[in-house]
């Protein structure tokens, strides 16, 4: 994880709903420093504890509230908060949840905009995933958007959503409020096009307080496929990287095939194209097998048992990983594996996993290889929090 600038003052920030701390590490290491995490998962809040026992630098400092985010007394945060991040939980609106959106008691976006109305951050971030952009939740995903844009426009007892929501439409079109006001964005982004290993696609909420005057706009994508594709099928770089020999190299897949083709075509490679997308391979190659015994890495332990069944199966080597997944009902036993060179499929160690999702290699996950899976699978990779959050620290160190 890159420092931030020492020249620069780390800004303050608030985090609900923290869970293992990708999101986080990520604010932390744009410039945010967390004044409280708020976080009810025990196994959470022990992996937070555990790595600040462990004088994990970036965690120092952090209050941590273990409890149910109802409970807590926004009172208790004086000064004034920079940044108010967090990522409601996702099983509402997951796709591989129940899909019952607001009716969930576990829809947790009402207190998110409980926070802002109590904190008046100058930002805010909210992260959740792709399913809360599907056409069932199309009127919902708005309702959040324009919660976030107007939160003192309170839910009345009597009122159901729609009806608030429709009352926030009128709010929101009147344009006479002189209250507290966001202007606020939304975007469904995939982490591998800013450098993560691994094909997650997250909707993102950023909104600036409207007094500040920030004009702002989602960071452009770094990494590309096409970028991959290249260096794997027409040029040859990436086999060359991992020192894998022309006879070892494994056949291209049929899909890539037509794309391939164009690529090689065209008269000149652009030098200013986007970056290779991250693979598997990118990112834990240089970790030793992990069934071998015992390689002394933290985390980095076999887990036996994996199989491929129709619908789940493994992340391909040279790709980046499939999402990891924290399962309804525990870890999916075709999913979180990868395809090894010979066709097996083996489950990915802990460390490996906190690899694709960017964690740091000094960031320790307590517990069963199931429960910190859990926790991987609900993260934030810590790159695409940082690369989100960097835009939002660079347009506030302008109001300095």
């Amino acid at each position: 994880m890159r420092p931030a600038d020492p020249r620069q003052k780390n800004l303050r920030s608030v985090e609900l709903f923290t869970g293992a701390g990708g999101l986080a590490l990520g604010l932390e290491s744009a410039g945010f420093h967390h004044d409280t995490v708020v976080e009810r998962d025990r196994f959470c809040c022990d992996t937070i504890r555990s790595n600040q026992a462990r004088g994990y630098a970036p965690l120092n400092g952090w209050r941590l509230f273990s409890g149910d985010v109802r409970d807590f007394d926004y009172a208790t945060i004086r000064d004034e908060v920079d940044l108010l991040a967090g990522g409601p939980p996702c099983q509402p609106f997951s796709i591989g949840g129940k899909h019952k959106g607001h009716e969930d008691r576990r829809d947790m976006f009402p207190e998110m905009v409980r926070a802002v109305r109590e904190l008046r951050p100058r930002s805010i971030l909210v992260e959740n995933v792709k399913g809360l952009t599907r056409k069932t939740f199309a009127n919902y995903f708005h309702y959040i958007q324009l919660q976030l844009s107007h939160p003192e426009v309170v839910r009345k007892a009597d009122e159901d959503w729609p009806e608030h929501r429709a009352r926030l439409e009128q709010h929101h079109t009147r344009g006479k409020w002189r209250g507290l006001e966001y202007n606020v964005v939304a975007r469904l982004v995939n982490a591998a096009n800013y450098g993560v290993p691994q094909k997650r696609e997250r909707v993102f909420f950023v909104g600036f307080r409207s007094d500040l005057g920030v004009e702002w706009n989602f960071p452009d994508e770094t990494h590309a496929l096409n970028s991959l594709l290249v260096e794997q099928w027409v040029t040859g770089d990436y086999w060359e990287r991992h020192a894998i020999s022309t006879k070892n190299r494994p056949a291209m897949p049929s899909r890539f095939a037509a794309r391939v083709k164009h690529l090689a075509s065209e008269e000149s490679l652009d030098l200013f194209a986007p970056k290779a997308w991250k693979t598997v391979r990118d990112v834990i190659a240089d970790l030793p097998d992990p069934a071998c015994g015992n390689s002394g890495i933290s985390n980095h332990v076999h887990n036996p048992g994996a199989r491929s069944y129709t619908g789940h199966t493994g992340s391909p080597l040279d790709e980046p990983a499939k999402v990891l997944k924290a399962g309804d009902h525990g870890v999916p036993g075709g999913e979180n594996t990868v395809v090894l060179p010979d066709g097996a499929v083996r489950y990915f160690t802990v460390r490996e996993s906190a690899r694709i999702q960017t964690f740091p290699d000094e960031y320790a996950f307590d517990g069963s290889w199931t429960e910190s899976m859990r926790q991987l699978g609900n993260a934030v990779p810590v790159m695409l929090g940082e690369v989100i959050a960097s835009g939002i620290r660079q347009k506030l160190s302008l109001l300095i």
